[in-house]
């Protein structure tokens, strides 16, 4: 039997993404994890890819642009609260915080995630600085 699962958002971060942002960790079950990430204001995340995972992002707060390709499909979009995006597995992404607050967003993993090792780095578009 599946166990309940009740998280908070704490205070500081759990842990920080290979890509270089913050992440709290939320609740996961045996088919999905979620956390909160954060880039701190004008950095610029790691270009990644994840080799086994897919991810839903739904932006909470900030401004900034995200940045995803795989195979010839290339897109750079705005981000802001109120938009989601989806990170298929094997996408490279890359994003960055172009306001003055942090960039938060909340995202599901699919299945949950497994660790460190799951992110690959990737050639970006951007400079990273975080």
């Amino acid at each position: 039997m599946e166990r309940f699962d009740t998280k908070s958002l704490g205070p500081g971060p759990d842990a920080i993404a290979p890509d270089g942002s913050e992440v709290r960790v939320l609740a996961a079950t045996a088919r999905g994890s979620m956390a909160q990430f954060a880039l701190a204001p004008r950095l610029v995340s790691r270009a990644v890819a994840h080799t086994t995972v897919e991810e839903l992002w739904y932006f909470t707060a900030g401004q900034g642009r995200m940045w995803r390709r795989m195979g010839e499909a290339e897109q750079i979009v705005q981000v802001r609260a109120g938009v989601s995006v989806s990170i298929p597995i094997g996408a490279s992404f890359q994003f960055r915080n172009d306001g003055d607050e942090p960039l938060e967003a909340v995202g599901v993993t699919m299945p949950p995630w497994p660790g460190a090792e799951e992110a690959v780095a990737v050639q970006g578009i951007w400079e990273p600085t975080a």
